[in-house]
């Protein structure tokens, strides 16, 4: 029951998306007076459409994605004519008859009153703005999401309160067991410390930050040292001797990245949501961006991996790439954890900004259908008059963003091919917050 919530709850999310950043497309193209025959949420059939001046505003019963159709996104050929039907063999035939494949499809809804209202006769810049809104509106979106958890929320922050006291004295390497008949107590379960025990000064310095403790801890291996920590309002000092273990070194994100041996004390921290200042929040945003771009970036290098989830049963790890189904149903698990509802959200939030996140960045890559192709073909002709300019030779006129139409369909084809993979790897090995 859970995963079907789940799901609903990420595809209404994800038709807000969808949604935001088609406005972007329309707004802009309004504003330069582009006529818009349609805007619509999702493909497939119709379900629900309404024209309001020139647009027709709709909603498509398959919410994977949307549109907005402008008159005039491809330029009429040279000699004018709208289409050719090739005979040509060979494969520059068949690329020929996709480029007259694609504008005959585009070119078919524009009017002689066009003239001058269609996309491809705005300036390159103009044409960048159009295509850059929508997917700045997925970015704004996860921004304001991010910081609604940094500013509003908070983050979980590990703090210097006992949260947990181990009961014997085991290396990190050491396989998850009970402790064994002749074990040797900690010296945190020693001296009697419990979870809900905040420490507040250790051989004599004020703890401000578990990181501090922490560090402080690993440095004393084989002392005794002075720990004064405070249990329902009173302040208990205690001489704990700190003893030397092998222990885990974990990376920014909280990923086991070695071992190291130090000075340790059984405890682990506690929990408390901390919120961040303007400041802090710009740089933990930046971090987001970076380690959302780093993900998409690496989704080719995950592809085998992925493959192997689906064919072999190879474990599928928590970076694995997911699509809607998989995403809908780690929103099920969100709603069905045993924790509070601050925790659920935070973690729905963090859900869908990485989503908006995803769909920015991907939407950028500059391949045809994706909106950075289209930047790339204003990109191009801009250069084109610009060094036209400066020979002072004339304009080269637009660029033929149909002949990029061969790209389209072959990353098409990939991106189905992706998305059928995650689907099934979602079905039959999919990712698990545990």
């Amino acid at each position: 029951m859970w995963t079907a919530i789940g799901i609903v709850l990420f595809l209404f999310g994800l038709l807000i998306a969808i949604a935001w950043h088609e406005a972007g497309h329309l707004a802009f193209a309004k504003l330069f007076k582009v006529r818009t025959t349609q805007y619509m949420v999702g493909f497939g059939k119709t379900i629900w459409s309404r024209t309001k001046g020139e647009t027709e505003y709709g909603i498509k019963a398959i919410p994977l994605g949307g549109y907005v159709r402008m008159v005039g996104m491809v330029p009429p050929g040279k000699d004018g004519r709208q289409r050719i039907n090739s005979t040509s063999a060979g494969p520059w035939g068949m690329v020929r008859q996709m480029i007259e494949d694609a504008r005959q499809g585009d070119r078919v809804q524009v009017r002689v009153e066009d003239d001058g209202r269609q996309f491809y006769q705005l300036h390159p810049f103009k044409r960048i703005i159009i295509m850059f809104a929508g997917p700045l509106q997925n970015l704004i979106f996860a921004v304001i999401l991010f910081a609604i958890i940094v500013l509003g929320i908070g983050l979980p922050t590990a703090v210097p309160v006992v949260g947990s006291v181990s009961q014997c004295v085991l290396p990190a390497t050491a396989a998850p067991q009970t402790c064994p008949v002749d074990y040797t107590p900690t010296p945190a379960a020693a001296a009697g410390l419990l979870p809900g025990d905040r420490i507040v000064a250790f051989d004599g310095q004020q703890i401000t930050s578990w990181d501090q403790m922490r560090d402080l801890i690993r440095a004393d291996a084989g002392r005794t040292v002075e720990v004064t920590y405070v249990r329902d309002g009173q302040s208990i000092s205690a001489q704990i001797p700190i003893v030397q273990n092998t222990l885990n070194v974990f990376d920014d994100t909280g990923k086991v990245v070695g071992t190291t041996t130090g000075g340790f004390l059984g405890i682990t921290a506690a929990e408390e949501y901390q919120t961040q200042s303007v400041g802090e929040a710009f740089v933990l945003t930046g971090e987001f961006i970076g380690r959302a771009a780093h993900a998409v970036v690496s989704i080719p290098a995950r592809i085998p991996a992925l493959w192997d989830a689906v064919f072999n049963g190879a474990e599928r790890g928590q970076d694995s790439p997911v699509g809607i189904v998989g995403a809908g149903r780690i929103s099920g698990e969100i709603l069905a954890l045993d924790t509070g509802a601050k925790d659920k959200i935070l973690l729905f939030l963090q859900l869908l900004a990485g989503f908006n996140m995803s769909l920015f960045l991907l939407n950028m890559i500059p391949l045809l259908p994706l909106d950075g192709g289209h930047i790339l073909g204003a990109v191009i002709e801009w250069i084109r008059r610009g060094w036209s300019k400066l020979r002072r030779k004339p304009n080269p006129g637009p660029f033929d963003v149909a002949k990029l139409m061969p790209v389209a369909y072959v990353v098409v084809l990939l991106f189905i091919g992706l998305s059928l993979l995650t689907f099934v790897a979602d079905i039959v090995n999919p990712v698990t917050l545990s």
